[in-house]
């Protein structure tokens, strides 16, 4: 069994909706482990993003467990969970959340300057090369395209050396070939850090090239399909 490096047991997340209080996620229970990649497909409205979102600690769990490299997101407060997020978690969506008046270059070292590491802007010219872009460090996001956005986006992410390595939808924006190009690096960037990776995509055969996939239906896991850490 690999070391687990996100174990949930039993939890729910409860939102507020214009009708009533809504039951996003019920009773989800799973584990994945350090260097992991879990794709997780299911409908529009199944809940992927607000699992996503528990396990970056951008949502908070009504109920049951959330343990995230050993700590447990559910007692801390708004400022820890932060300070987790910056040291411990990269995030890669789908819109790539880009700061338009920032070059790639320092889109990339803004949340190293932000960690107090030495070096950012240098760290952060080595993760651009890392992505192919080494020609592009001073363009804007206007000046790139989706592609070369979204690689911006995942040397963001990986500049931190994240433990966990959540991406939401993040080739849904691209053609084909991008979104090849993508997964490839978000496979390489889990396995250079020895990181979790979970991946929610629409599409089966991305989904089918992490370690394991589950399917969330009405807020729940209908199937699990690859190795387990159960």
């Amino acid at each position: 069994m690999q070391n687990i490096a996100i174990s949930l047991e039993d939890t729910c997340l409860t939102l507020d909706g214009n009708a009533g209080p809504v039951n996003v996620l019920k009773n989800i229970s799973l584990r994945v482990g350090k260097g992991e990649s879990m794709g997780m497909t299911g409908p529009s409205g199944s809940g992927k993003t607000s699992l996503l979102m528990l396990l970056g600690g951008l949502e908070r769990a009504t109920s049951g467990g959330l343990i995230v490299l050993g700590n447990d997101l559910t007692a801390m407060n708004e400022d820890q969970l932060a300070r987790f997020r910056m040291k411990h978690v990269g995030i890669v969506f789908q819109s790539f959340h880009l700061i338009p008046t920032m070059t790639a270059l320092e889109n990339v070292a803004t949340p190293l300057e932000l960690s107090g590491r030495e070096a950012a802007f240098e760290l952060a010219q080595k993760e651009l090369d890392s992505v192919g872009l080494a020609d592009r460090i001073d363009h804007y996001p206007s000046q790139l395209s989706g592609g070369e956005q979204q690689r911006v986006a995942i040397a963001r992410a990986s500049a931190t050396e994240p433990d966990i390595l959540l991406a939401d939808e993040p080739t849904g924006n691209l053609d084909a070939a991008n979104g090849e190009m993508v997964m490839e690096l978000l496979l390489g960037l889990s396995e250079r850090h020895n990181a979790a990776l979970v991946l929610v995509t629409h599409a089966e055969d991305l989904a089918k090239r992490c370690d394991r996939r589950i399917k969330l239906h009405d807020g729940r896991i209908g199937s699990v399909s690859g190795n387990s850490n159960e």
